[in-house]
């Protein structure tokens, strides 16, 4: 039963309260619109106050009292979004009552007006898709969707030099190198301006300036790691403050109106997170630790996104071990992919609920058998060890149940909206046997239709396009590369025709090939 309506200001805070029967305290909502936020939450009578922790403070203790309530009540919160040119879009609240945290930790979850693009998403006229080396040949293939790795240590500098690029968030200038962005200017708008749907993965290599290793890398960051890829800082003030401005950098160079210089319309936070040892690397870590600090940079990139387009789509990168972890690496190195991501959504949802999406890699069950459809590990049920091409459904059923939607933008009228999925890194190895490329063109034949067939699936991006000295001994291109050389193309394989007619009118003649050696007669056989 409702009884009193009172509107307060308090240091600039607009406060409306509403006493209410019965209240479970905390903040249950926070909405971003251009120039305010507005914070709804609920008291249990006692005397809370709602604290603010802006970026990298989560969990050090660092807060901003902003006003205190003591009525049993329902309260809305007007408060100004910028402070001193800081942007409270980044920024997390809570209700506590002295040092007591009360309710949870919560974050914008509502944005309103806020993107100054509102283009719709690009459209595409298939599937096809690849890890592009060769931009002619790319597009020689009429590819509809290319990933572009983009490198953090190469693109940002922690200092001015002659020709930096110069961007200015929450009130301190940043800089960017302007060659490296210029090289990722040219491959992005050579690809966009031809319709092809650009997805950026977006890596952080420890380099050898240490002063840039500190504000790029997770502080926990272990040097012994394999592949000396690092999760990104979003821990320490300094690191948060770089990283939400790379990717406004980002967005607002590649999803802005007009788009001057190509269009990117995903953004894949780095790769294959749920093994972050080996791609990812936070040190040795529970899943737990790894995924809220992983959560806070997912959200964070999609707030910077969000900024400038309404439609560019932020992804989380997962790799084929589903109920199962990676078995190279311990409980403290890999995780499996369903627990991290069930985890990782539940942990959004209660700290406010955000549009992400997933990025696959459903590779062959064993790297070096390319042939899918033989996998063993690969099962049609929800406990299923791995999710390779064979048992694709499995995630995308999954994502399809109301728990795992999200809720649209408030201007727009129809119901909580499905995560999409594309597979942004699989290929198939061609084993150096008199079969090995009938094995690997019938393994593309049989992938991409099952990519087709799947209306969860937005891409199939193939990994690789030349084959490439230094990866462990797979030969996955659609080139052979030269034997002197560690990608430089030397010979089209017969999986580069598949590859060209794949989602052509005679896609049909040209996958007839495939259907003895996959044991089927139709591809209508495929589910």
């Amino acid at each position: 039963m409702l009884f009193s309506r009172q509107l307060f200001l308090i240091h600039s805070i607009w406060i409306l309260t509403v006493a209410w029967v019965e209240a479970a305290p905390g903040l249950t909502r926070i909405t971003a619109t251009p120039q305010t936020l507005y914070l709804e939450g609920e008291t249990d009578g006692s005397m809370l106050q709602v604290v603010e922790r802006p970026p990298g403070t989560q969990g050090v203790g660092l807060a901003t009292p902003t006003f205190k309530l003591g009525i049993r009540s329902r309260f809305e919160v007007a408060l100004p979004r910028f402070d001193q040119g800081r942007d409270r879009l980044y920024s997390s609240f809570q209700t506590t009552r002295g040092e007591e945290g009360i309710g949870p930790i919560r974050f914008v979850d509502t944005l309103r007006g806020l993107s100054k693009n509102t283009d719709p998403f690009p459209a595409s006229t298939s599937k096809k898709g690849l890890q592009v080396q060769m931009l002619d040949d790319a597009l020689e293939l009429g590819v509809q969707h290319a990933a572009l790795n983009l490198n953090f240590s190469q693109l940002v500098e922690t200092h001015a030099k002659p020709g930096s690029l110069a961007w200015t968030s929450g009130a301190r200038t940043f800089h960017f190198n302007s060659d490296y962005t210029a090289g990722m200017d040219h491959q992005i708008k050579t690809l966009s301006d031809r319709g092809v749907v650009v997805s950026l993965i977006l890596l952080v290599y420890k380099s050898g300036d240490a002063a840039q290793n500190r504000v790029l890398l997770h502080p926990s960051y272990d040097p012994a790691c394999p592949n000396h890829l690092g999760a990104f800082n979003t821990v320490t003030p300094e690191g948060a403050e770089q990283f939400i401005a790379s990717l406004e950098f980002l967005a607002a160079r590649y999803c802005a109106s007009n788009y001057p210089y190509g269009r990117a319309a995903n953004f894949i936070l780095g790769n294959e997170v749920n093994s972050h040892w080996f791609w990812s690397n936070r040190g040795r870590c529970t899943m737990e630790e790894f995924a809220n600090d992983y959560g806070v940079a997912l959200r964070l990139a999609a707030m910077a996104v969000r900024k400038t387009s309404s439609s560019a789509r932020v992804y989380v990168s997962l790799e084929h071990h589903w109920n199962i972890r990676y078995p190279g690496g311990d409980d403290r190195q890999t995780f499996a992919g369903r627990t991290f991501l069930e985890y990782l959504h539940r942990r959004g949802v209660e700290q406010g609920d955000f549009e992400w999406h997933v990025a696959f890699h459903p590779y062959p069950e064993n790297l070096f058998e390319c042939r899918t459809w033989n996998d063993q590990s690969a099962t049609e049920k929800p406990d299923s060890p791995r999710i390779t091409f064979k048992n694709l459904r499995i995630l995308t059923d999954l994502l399809t149940t109301s728990p795992w939607k999200y809720d649209p933008p408030p201007n727009e009228s129809y119901g909580r909206r499905v995560r999409r999925v594309i597979l942004s890194e699989q290929g198939f190895h061609c084993a150096d046997t008199p079969a090995g490329e009938l094995w690997q063109a019938a393994a593309y034949a049989y992938a991409y239709r099952k990519a087709a067939i799947n209306p969860g699936i937005d891409a199939f991006i193939l990994h690789r396009h030349v084959d490439h000295a230094h990866e462990g001994g797979l030969n996955l291109g659609l080139w052979t590369h030269k034997k002197e050389s560690i990608a430089d193309p030397d010979r089209k394989r017969p999986m580069y025709e598949v590859f060209k007619q794949a989602d052509q009118k005679g896609w049909e003649s040209a996958f007839e090939f495939a259907l003895p050696v996959i044991g089927i007669k139709s591809w209508s056989e495929l589910k």
